[in-house]
């Protein structure tokens, strides 16, 4: 059995003589008390101001399990921005945790290489009717059955009420009580490795939710008006001050990785991260993180970027990601999107010319937009060269929480295209040497949306609501109040219950055969994928045959070549022959062979590989 505890200069930690010190950051307050809230004798102790805008001491009148909070001179008690639990939400005390306490039983885990990631997303709260940790850990044998190597929890640091997607976290080193308990999360984990499924976790380091944060009362320099966000203030990473503002995300990432054991981060919308300094806090935290985690054990980092820079994606000698492992590619979900579904508003127009083509690049080169001008931007130019890059440097999907959620309905793919298309569409990114990612109940194309939903006071519920519809004024089909009602209240506790999985579905038609669908693809995946792909060192080549008939060929690290021909459209497309090579799986037309030379099914999908068979691990 193994303890993992990771120390940092914030929040408790116990001595060994059995008492416990607190730290806190608050270079906006001239004093600070310690009130340690046991029954059935409160106290309140006077902290030592240090160097630095630090204030510290060490008590034994507190204990794990003890529940305490801060006052900044004359202000409200706020918990500890460090804590690592809060058992009655972030507005009530923070609770003393002794990380050590739990055992861990994966002393042999060394996670996984990047170029096995399958990767299946999933939302703490709803990915089960009980909506825990330890349920969640009870479906982690459906999850490796179905070919699954990575779960990647969307946010779990403690947010405002019971109900939240989990980018409005606000404590960010406590996974949130709704789930269970810090040793629940670690359990989960423990599950996890003994299954063979490496764990992401999804953090947010662009900005703070806006109920119970209180940094700013006492640590102001956290914040910055010299840039602005979504959200308004940035968090301050390149002002005075920043130097703590940065060791605070940076050990939050550590803590994640060393305390939970965990095997990669995935960062999001990095791109609303705002940082002129040089190193910025992206290269800062990853070069922490490779010099820092064991290097004995896989660890990943994964980034959300709408800008397209390759410089984070970069290969050192070896192929090895000098900072960050892949980015999730957004240009491939839309372009594929526009193809199933036809839409072309919002982002989508930048895709709708030649969406094939738009398909192509990215399955190839990485990037869909490399340099461009972005007509949904404004005609601002977007993105950097991305063909020296490998295809594992970039995730691929048909759906996430985003691409679902940020529709009116918050409708799946499957409700809003026809089944061939979806199955085409599956059967490229499945198979594509990028790692896929599925979304909870893709696999057997669930019926639950997934829509928004949080549980803040009536007042800003009021708000999100109502900003949520102004947000879809000019979709199609929303432009006038009432259609506009119809959008579920994020505030509503049965916009939540909505997307609640239905675990009896997988059983039944026609999810039964969506499940076998996704079963094999991954198994195919599996066997004559991911032997190939470690040391590729670049993308493929694409050629558009026809207006929706895509051909992409790849260069694989066992010399091998992979090659695609799909029609990715509703009626036939030009005669054409099967790509050279072994025939490894084709949809739409199950006798196809090298050579034959016949006009390509509608919706139709066809791979092959050329070269040495992969060597037998």
């Amino acid at each position: 059995m193994t303890a993992r505890c990771h120390r940092m200069p914030f929040g408790t930690e116990l001595q060994e003589d059995g008492r416990v010190r607190f730290h806190l950051w608050a270079p906006g307050a001239r004093h600070v008390a310690l009130l340690i809230e046991d029954e059935p004798e409160p106290v309140t102790l006077d902290m030592a101001a240090e160097a630095d805008g630090w204030f510290g001491i060490v008590t034994a009148a507190a204990a794990t399990g003890s529940l305490y909070r801060f006052r900044a001179d004359d202000g409200p008690a706020v918990p500890d921005p460090a804590s690592r639990f809060q058992p009655d939400d972030v507005h009530r005390p923070s609770a003393v945790v002794d990380p050590c306490v739990y055992a861990w039983d994966d002393g042999d885990w060394t996670g996984r290489p990047w170029a096995e990631a399958v990767i299946y997303e999933f939302h703490v709260g709803t990915f089960t009717p009980a909506g825990t940790f330890a349920a969640a850990a009870e479906r982690l044998d459906h999850l490796a059955e179905l070919g699954v190597t990575a779960v990647e929890l969307m946010p779990v640091a403690d947010f405002p009420g019971r109900r939240n997607w989990g980018y409005d976290g606000v404590l960010p080193f406590a996974p949130d009580s709704a789930y269970g308990r810090p040793e629940d999360l670690k359990a989960f984990v423990d599950a996890a490795h003994r299954r063979g499924l490496m764990v992401l976790l999804d953090v947010v380091y662009n900005h703070f939710g806006p109920d119970g944060n209180f940094l700013a009362q006492y640590a102001p320099q956290f914040f910055t008006e010299r840039h602005h966000t979504p959200w308004g203030a940035a968090i301050n990473y390149d002002g005075p001050g920043r130097d703590q503002v940065r060791a605070f995300i940076i050990h939050n990432t550590l803590y994640w990785l060393e305390e939970y054991h965990l095997d990669g981060l995935r960062l999001d919308a990095v791109d609303t991260i705002m940082d002129d300094s040089r190193p910025d806090i992206l290269e800062e935290l990853a070069d922490h993180v490779r010099r820092t985690v064991d290097h004995c054990r896989h660890v990943h980092l994964v980034l959300e970027n709408d800008r397209n820079e390759g410089h984070y994606l970069e290969r050192a000698g070896g192929g090895a990601p000098r900072l960050y492992d892949a980015q999730w590619n957004e240009d491939a979900h839309h372009a594929a999107h526009v193809l199933v579904t036809g839409e072309h508003e919002g982002y989508y127009r930048d895709y709708a010319d030649e969406p094939a083509a738009w398909l192509g690049r990215t399955l190839a080169e990485g990037f869909g937009y490399q340099g461009e001008r972005s007509a949904h931007r404004g005609g601002r130019a977007r993105g950097t060269p991305s063909a020296h890059l490998p295809p594992t440097a970039f995730v691929t999907f048909l759906q996430n929480h985003d691409q679902i959620g940020n529709r009116p309905l918050s409708e799946r793919i499957t409700d809003d295209a026809d089944a061939a298309a979806v199955r085409a569409l599956t059967g490229v990114l499945l198979l594509a040497p990028a790692p896929p990612l599925l979304f909870m109940g893709q696999e057997w194309a669930a019926a639950e949306p997934f829509p928004f939903f949080c549980d803040f006071d009536d007042d800003l519920n009021a708000r999100v609501a109502a900003g949520r519809r102004d947000e879809f004024a000019a979709f199609p089909g929303f432009t006038d109040p009432a259609s506009r009602a119809r959008i579920p209240a994020p505030g509503d506790a049965g916009t939540f219950q909505s997307a609640v999985l239905d675990w009896s579905a997988p059983g039944r038609a026609p999810h039964a055969d969506w499940l076998a669908f996704h079963r094999q693809l991954l198994g195919l995946r599996h066997r004559e994928i991911v032997p190939r792909l470690t040391g590729m060192t670049g993308g493929g080549t694409f050629t558009l045959v026809a207006t929706h008939t895509l051909r992409v060929d790849w260069p694989l690290g066992d010399g091998s070549e992979l090659h695609l021909l799909a029609h990715l459209d509703a009626g036939p497309g030009p005669a054409m022959a099967a790509p050279p090579g072994r025939m490894v799986y084709a949809l739409g037309f199950d006798d196809a062979a090298p050579g034959d030379e016949r006009p390509v099914p509608p919706w139709s999908v066809q791979w092959s590989l050329a070269g040495p068979p992969p060597a037998t691990p």
